[in-house]
């Protein structure tokens, strides 16, 4: 694999050791004071009676839908194991800009909602983040003022698209020295996009590749589909990283960018004879769409496989316009279907890929960026007030990686 470049840190900031905890409710406990050994006290970079800014959505729509708001509450923490981390850079990307337009709605609100509480709105989107833990719940370890990247849920209703966010420590852990803080908020939502459905749906390493962060795969074969996007580009470089033979394809001007990301073979999905190559290198163990060409047009491949796993699944949609009940019918009708097809004529099964923010998924990319092994592509960086330009530059499609959103000036720690 040809090395990828990687922003060196120019320094280290010490961390401050936090030892006094002031608690509010039995479940959560509140930064109120802090302590440095051999330095005075600094003062308390957080008030719990702080507002905080956001970026609020009230209706599904457009992107002028998007509003910004200065004095929204700051979220609570309800739980033992959760923590409240103070944003510097998160990311926009494609599952934000289908949320803003209700993609999921129905599904994801029976899971956002308290029993008898049908508040839908306001919604803040963001799914990843880099930032300083500054609360945390009793059940956490992690230290105060620690430097984080993390992913939400995409049940939660208070995303990363604000100055604060608060999520279950399972969904976050210290930040690589390796990456800035753009970097760090660049890799975790696609990231773990792409190993569940390599490892969780593809089982790629076998049992351990998806209970464990061992990873796995090699000498396999896949083919990755859309390599130059945000979770195309990250999926190659963790092939690379487990010996697999990879092959990609992507537009004409991306070929030689995927080809420094290590794959093997690229060719131009744009030309035909280019794309006839692929037939020499079937049967392929996964064909991964990351382009969002969906299961349907699995059948339709001239190569052979023994997998094709797409993360432009019906499943959401399906219950979007039916209902969870004939939505659910519907979801494994088209599965049948689909699988029946691709079995048929390309000897292999359909599946769907999801995110999942998995804990040893987050394990296995931290290894991987601190062997230098992985590095996110940056398309383009957005100050906080320009989040609807991010949105917008979202909405134009051909990305060459992942599009920053920056809260706070980069601080090197």
């Amino acid at each position: 694999m040809a090395a990828a470049s990687f922003n060196s840190i120019l320094c280290l900031r010490q961390l401050v050791r936090l030892n006094r905890r002031q608690f509010s409710a039995p479940a959560q406990s509140v930064v109120s004071g802090s302590q440095a050994t051999g330095h005075e006290t600094p003062p308390p970079t957080w008030k719990p009676a702080d507002k905080m800014r956001g970026w609020q959505l009230h209706n599904y729509g457009d992107i002028d839908e998007l509003q910004l708001s200065e004095k929204l509450k700051i979220p609570q923490i309800r739980r033992s194991n959760e923590c409240l981390v103070r944003v510097r850079t998160t990311a926009v990307n494609p599952i934000d800009l289908a949320m803003l337009r209700g993609y999921g709605a129905t599904l994801l609100n029976k899971m956002r909602c308290q029993p008898g509480d049908g508040i839908e709105f306001p919604l803040i989107l963001g799914r990843e983040f880099c930032g300083e833990l500054v609360q945390t719940g009793m059940g956490v370890s992690l230290p105060l003022g620690s430097r984080v990247w993390g992913v939400v849920p995409l049940q939660a209703s208070v995303g990363s698209h604000a100055e604060y966010v608060a999520v279950p420590s399972s969904c976050l852990a210290p930040a690589p020295k390796e990456l800035d803080d753009s970097e760090a908020a660049s890799v975790l939502y696609a990231g773990l996009t792409a190993w569940s459905g390599l490892y969780i749906t593809g089982g790629l390493g076998g049992p351990c590749g998806a209970t464990t962060a061992s990873g796995g795969g090699a000498h396999k074969r896949v083919l990755v589909l859309g390599g130059s996007g945000g979770v195309g580009s990250l999926a190659i470089q963790i092939l690379k990283s487990q010996k697999v033979q990879v092959l990609a394809t992507c537009s004409e001007n991306a070929i030689e960018m995927v080809r420094n990301l290590g794959a093997d073979f690229v060719v131009d999905y744009n030309n035909a004879e280019a794309m006839e190559e692929l037939c020499k290198y079937a049967p392929y163990d996964i064909v991964l769409d990351c382009a969002g060409q969906g299961g349907q047009k699995a059948a339709e491949t001239k190569f052979d496989f023994r997998q094709y796993i797409t993360f432009s699944s019906p499943l959401l949609a399906n219950i979007d316009k039916q209902g969870l009940g004939v939505g659910a019918l519907k979801n494994v009708f088209d599965l049948v279907q689909t699988n029946v097809r691709s079995v048929t004529q390309r000897g292999g099964l359909v599946k769907w890929g999801f995110f999942s923010p998995a804990p040893q998924g987050i394990q296995f990319l931290q290894k991987l960026v601190e062997q230098r092994k992985l590095m996110p592509l940056i398309d383009s960086s957005y100050g906080f007030s320009e989040l609807p330009k991010a949105f917008e530059k979202m909405k134009s499609g051909h990305l060459r990686g992942k599009i920053v959103v920056k809260l706070r000036e980069e601080t090197g720690d």
